[in-house]
This record gives structure tokens, C-alpha cells and sequence, in this order.
């Protein structure tokens, strides 16, 4: 973990500062924008809305046409918003920042329909290349075309001077050619690491697809850009993120690729989007000795938060159950982490003031995860620890009530239900599939439930999102009436899960989330009224402005 010279917040004094700096804006003074005229929707409850927003300085000063008229003086910019639909800044709880940024300018293999068109796009990629240099983006899906995974002899003919890794859509599987193989030390001789999956054919020889901690031995051959590309590569991301209404975003990451970009460019000044960092659960300790010495951030760049992954995933059948997958009998997924070293990690972290944050979604991985959290919580001590569980995709139907009762915040990504939706029935059969992506059921629940992207497993756009949870209508069309429609929520819910339950699981309430006097003035104004429209135009929405820490970052 790069360790950066700039001081920034001490420990501690963040949360009186935040204070003093609340009661100051809300006090008094002229404004200096007051944004008129609008249809805001305020977050503080289904049906709060308002009119009007007066800004002071990095802060909302006034809510409301009158308090913002009567802060209005001589040197405040008056914005007409014209009747334009305002909600508070989105907040994305799970994102990969810099390699979803990258995959910008990557190759796309995503809606590649047959073998032959994956072939093909890649062999275009490769030719449009240097030789020697590295084929990586992808995000293909092989059960666009039945299933099949594709096999490094498919590509060796097209790429012999192009080592080729590109990525499967969750970000859990490589598909590599010869030359990337040979580049990486992987052969017949070379065993599966604890964690991951080389797969091999019928005669022991690699078939190119690796799995999960073996993507280790693959990134390690590749090697790591500059970091002036890199911080290249993140203000693209942040120019797309700010686009789509969001205001801060969470990366939570098994690296610190973008911990330290976005490090890098905060010493430079503002990066206009927010970050809140998850950083390597295995590194705590060097997690707790940056916090000694430089803090936790500041509202720009933080981090004082940890993530692990404790299983695979679902298309990659390498998620965690209970029972055996249908359609390959053969296995019941991986456990990435070991159990042990999962409960002396949290536990360590736990008691150094750290968030933990756990990827499980397989059945057995979240009871797992929720069994080590509660064993955590029971020898630490009670205290305001705000566990997540990322995905939290399935589940048996015991697991759903324990998020409420063990105080622990489900991190679920709408848009994985929708998009798995179109083959998971194949992967676990319908009964299992009855608690899976149980959106409706945590939220009644009473449990904490925050709302994102995954990006760049999904978009970051947070109006697929939206849709995915109040319709949940499977990507295939397949499902128009809702995929096990009993877990479909409201608008209204699913926008508190992305603006007030994310800012909470990321420990900024009371400082955004909301559009009211004294927050941090991170508010988007749309071209329409999300609750004047059929959820299924939602997607047709576009951002006019986004507004972040007072300032206009996009429109």
C-alpha cells in the first residue's frame, strides 16, 4: 500500500469539523447560488419534496423558495431550473474504479453472440495492437451462446504474436491464449493456487480458462502501468461516473490500484467525484499505521474501510453452496479465503476501529460470513462497526433476517438479477433461485440495504439500477412481469438504497445522501420527474447538472 505524503484529516477530527461546518452554513450569510424553481426530491422521506436549494461554499445553506429567497443577496447567482426534477448525488457502494476505466478504451467482447464472433472481435483487437502487447478488456459472456467456454485453440491461430487475457463479464475468469500462458508459467505441470481454478482438458493440458486466484499468476506476467496513465485512465472514469448523476463512488478492491490514483490526484487538488476506499482486508495492519499517521481523508478521498472476497461467483460456478451446481455436478464452488484467516482478519481489523466489507454469494459463503461477523461482534465488543456483505446474491431463507438482527448492511447490485436472471436457473434450479437478489425481502426486512453498480460487471449508470429492482424484467425479455416478482421494491425504496442507505454504509450520513441545510451540496438535476414517468423510461432519463461540493462538475 503506497503510503502518500500529503497530510490530510487528522483521526478524529473529521466528525467536529463536519460539525462546527454545519451549524456555520446553516447559520447565516448570503448565498452564493440559489437554485430556483425546481421539483426536488429530498430523500428525507418517500414523499418529501421541495422547491428551491440555497448554496454557501461547499455546502446546502437553505432548503425551500422562502428560506432560499431571504438568504438571497446582491452577489448570489440565481439559477432557474426551469420545473427540472432534482434528487440528491447518487452513491455507487461497489465499484472496480480504474479497471472498469480502463475497459473504456478496451475492446468489448460483452454482446459477442457465437464462438465465431468472439474470434473474430478479438482478432480485430490484436491487429490493431503492437506486437507483444497485451490483449486484456473483454467482459465476454459465454452463455449468450449456450454456454460453451471458449478454448484457447480457438484464438491461437488469430493472436500468435498477442498474449491474450481478457476478462469474463464478473471479473472472475480469464480467458488466455498459448502465448499468454507460456508468458505466465502456466502449463500442465502447474497446480490450481489455493482459491483459484486452472482449468485443463481430458489430457491435463490447460484449456486457457483460469479462475479467481489464479488470475494472480496472469496479472503478475502482465505487469502494471504507469501511474500517469493510470490517473489518465481514473478522470475518464470520473468525467463517465459524474455524467450518469453519481457523486461518489465506493472502489472496493482486492488492490490499491485506485486508492492510489485517486490519492495522486487529490494532492493535486479536488477529483469532483468521491471516493470512499475498501482496501485489501489481508493488509489491515498497514491499513491502521496510514490512519496513525495521515488520517482517515478527508470528504474527497477517504478510507479507514476493508474488503475480502470470500467466494467466486455464479457464472463462473465458483460461488459457494450448500448443494452441488446442476450443470456440473461435480462441484459446490470455492472458498478464496480460508475460514481461518477470514476470522483472525475481521477480528483484527474489527478491533483497530476498521469497517470490514465481505464479498459472499453463494448460500454457504454468506452464513459463513454472517457466522464470522457475529463471532467478531461477540468478542469485540458493541460498538458502531456497520459490517456489509457485497452481492449477498443467495441465500437460504434463514440467512435474510440476520442482516437486521446482526446489524449488518446488505451491498447488493440490482443488475446482476436482471442479467443472471437470463441462465441462473440453470446454474441452481428454481427452488434455490426463490432467495436469490432477495432485494424485497431485505429491505422489508428493516435491514440496512445499499444499492450499486459493480461496474464494470454492470453499468455505473444508476438508472439501470433503479429499473432493475422495481421491474426486475430479465435482460432476454423473458421475464415481463418481474423474475420472481415478490423481491421487486419501490422507486422510492430503491433511490433510498443508492442516495441515504449508501452515504449510511459508507459512514457519511449526516454529511450527504440527503438535499438538506447544513450537507454537503452533492445534488443532480434531471430532465424528468422520476415519479411522474413509467419505471420502464427511466433508462431514457439524462443528467442536466451534477452538482458536487457546490460546484457544477457536469452539464
Amino acid at each position: 500500500m503506497m503510503l502518500g505524503r500529503r497530510g490530510l484529516l487528522a483521526l478524529g477530527a473529521g466528525a467536529a469539523a463536519a460539525a462546527v461546518t454545519h451549524n456555520a452554513f446553516a447559520a447565516g450569510g448570503d448565498l452564493d447560488t440559489a437554485y430556483v424553481n425546481a421539483r426536488i426530491w429530498t430523500g428525507a422521506g418517500p414523499d418529501t419534496r421541495s422547491d428551491a436549494i440555497g448554496v454557501k461554499g461547499e455546502r446546502i445553506a437553505a432548503i425551500g423558495a422562502d428560506a432560499v429567497r431571504a438568504r438571497t443577496g446582491k452577489r448570489t447567482r440565481v439559477i432557474d431550473l426551469q420545473g427540472a426534477f432534482v434528487t440528491p448525488g447518487f452513491i455507487d457502494p461497489h465499484v472496480h474504479f480504474v479497471k472498469a476505466a480502463t475497459m473504456l478504451s478496451q475492446p468489448s467482447l460483452r454482446d459477442a453472440a457465437d464462438p465465431r464472433e468472439l474470434v473474430a472481435r478479438i482478432a480485430a483487437a490484436a491487429k490493431a495492437l503492437p506486437r507483444g502487447a497485451w490483449l486484456e478488456g473483454g467482459n465476454w459472456d459465454q452463455d449468450r451462446w449456450g454456454g460453451e467456454m471458449p478454448h484457447r485453440s480457438w484464438i491461437d491461430a488469430v493472436t500468435p504474436d498477442t498474449p491474450v487475457a481478457v476478462i469474463r463479464y464478473d471479473l472472475h475468469m480469464l480467458f488466455l491464449n498459448s502465448l499468454a500462458l507460456r508468458l505466465a508459467g502456466i502449463d500442465r505441470n502447474t497446480v490450481s493456487p489455493p482459491g483459484g481454478v486452472i482449468e485443463k482438458d481430458a489430457n491435463g493440458e490447460p484449456t486457457g480458462i483460469v479462475k479467481d486466484a489464479a488470475k494472480d499468476l496472469v496479472l503478475r506476467a502482465i505487469g502494471e502501468q504507469t501511474p500517469e496513465r493510470i490517473d489518465a485512465v481514473t478522470r475518464k472514469g470520473i468525467a463517465l461516473a459524474l455524467s450518469k448523476g453519481v457523486t461518489q463512488v465506493h472502489p472496493t478492491e482486492l488492490e490499491t490500484i485506485s486508492f492510489d490514483s485517486t490519492r495522486r490526484l487529490r494532492a493535486k487538488g479536488e477529483t469532483g467525484l468521491r471516493f470512499r476506499h475498501y482496501l485489501p482486508l489481508k493488509d489491515w495492519e498497514a491499513q491502521v499505521a496510514l490512519i496513525k499517521e495521515q488520517g482517515r481523508g478527508d470528504d474527497w478521498v477517504q478510507w479507514g474501510g476493508c474488503k475480502v472476497v470470500f467466494d467466486g461467483s455464479l457464472g463462473s460456478r465458483t460461488a459457494r453452496f450448500y448443494e452441488p451446481y446442476l450443470d456440473e455436478p461435480g462441484t459446490r464452488g470455492i472458498v478464496v479465503t480460508d475460514p481461518k484467516d477470514l476470522l483472525n482478519w475481521i477480528a483484527g481489523a474489527d478491533k483497530a476501529g476498521l469497517q470490514v466489507t465481505a464479498h459472499a454469494i453463494g448460500d454457504e459463503a454468506n452464513d459463513i460470513v454472517l457466522d464470522t461477523f457475529a463471532a467478531v461482534a461477540r468478542a469485540n465488543g458493541p460498538r458502531d462497526r456497520r459490517f456489509r456483505v457485497e452481492h449477498v446474491q443467495h441465500m437460504k431463507p434463514a440467512a435474510i433476517p440476520r442482516f437486521k438482527a446482526q446489524d449488518v448492511i446488505a451491498s447488493v447490485q440490482p443488475y446482476h438479477a436482471i442479467d443472471d436472471g437470463r441462465w441462473a436457473v440453470r446454474r441452481i434450479g428454481e427452488e434455490r433461485l426463490k432467495t436469490s437478489f432477495a432485494f424485497g425481502s431485505l429491505v422489508r426486512s428493516g435491514a440496512h440495504v445499499c444499492m450499486g453498480s459493480d461496474w464494470p460487471v454492470a453499468p455505473i449508470d444508476p438508472l439501470t439500477g433503479l429499473e432493475a429492482a422495481i421491474d426486475r424484467e430479465t435482460l432476454d425479455g423473458k421475464n415481463p412481469d418481474g423474475w420472481f416478482p415478490e423481491q421487486r421494491i419501490t422507486l422510492a425504496q430503491a433511490m433510498r438504497c443508492y442516495t441515504r442507505e449508501a452515504a449510511y454504509a459508507g459512514f457519511n450520513d449526516g454529511k450527504m445522501g440527503l438535499i438538506a441545510a447544513g450537507l454537503l451540496a452533492d445534488f443532480v438535476v434531471w430532465d424528468r420527474d422520476f415519479f411522474a414517468i413509467d419505471s420502464h423510461l427511466l433508462t431514457k432519463a439524462s443528467v442536466l447538472r451534477t452538482i458536487v461540493g457546490g460546484i457544477q462538475r457536469f452539464g
